[in-house]
Formats: structure tokens, sequence, C-alpha cells
């Protein structure tokens, strides 16, 4: 169990630095390209990215270098929180074909927080 929870730390992670990393260092390609920034000020796109790579980097570094584990899980909720809102988001603007990535991401957060924090699932 802990190999497949580190594989999807590391996926998850990764994909929340990348995007985390464009938001924060290049908001105007994100308006440009992804829908739901068009219309959102920088700021909210900044806010979006530096929480996406902060939680990129909650997934990996406590693991990674054994200081308060905890905080994994404590991220991986956070990250799923995110993404709770931003289905919320595509569906309140009908951008439905965002919306399967969201809950995937999503998935695989809850995975890793009841892994990591020992949550009993049943």
């Amino acid at each position: 169990m802990n190999i497949a929870l580190w594989v999807a730390q590391i996926l998850l992670g990764l994909m929340f630095l990348m995007a985390g990393v464009m938001k924060t260092f290049n908001p105007s390609k994100v308006r440009e390209t992804m829908s739901w920034a068009k219309n959102g000020s920088t700021g909210y796109i900044l806010f979006v990215g530096i929480s996406e790579l902060l939680g990129g980097l909650g997934l990996l570094l406590p693991g990674a270098l054994d200081i308060a584990p905890i905080l994994t899980g404590i991220a991986a909720i956070g990250l799923a929180v995110i993404m709770v809102l931003a289905i919320a988001f595509h569906v309140k603007h009908k951008e439905n074909q965002a919306i399967g990535m969201n809950v995937v991401l999503l998935l695989l957060a809850v995975f890793i927080a009841v892994g990591r924090l020992g949550i009993e699932p049943f």
C-alpha cells in the first residue's frame, strides 16, 4: 500500500507542481489558454497557482524528508477541496470537458489523504 501511495503522491504532486508553476509565473498565458481564467483577475490566477504549487510540495516533501509526514495527508485534503471547488466552478460555467480530470484528481487526493492519515473508510 505504501508503494501505491507513493506512486499516487509523485504523480499528483508533479502534476500540481507543473500546473502551479504555470499559473504562478505565467498568468497571461493561462488566461489565453484556459477558459476558466479568461474573465479571472491576475490575483485569482496567482492564488490558484500558488495553492497548487504549495499542495504539490506538500505531497512530496514531508514524506521524502521525513519531516512532519502528517502534512502529506493535510496537503491531500487541501488539494481535494480545490478539486471539489474546481468541479463546482466547471459545472456552473458548463465546462464539461474539464470535469473528468478534476474527478480523477479528486479521487487520487482522497486516496492519499485516507492512506496517509490512517482514516478507515468503512
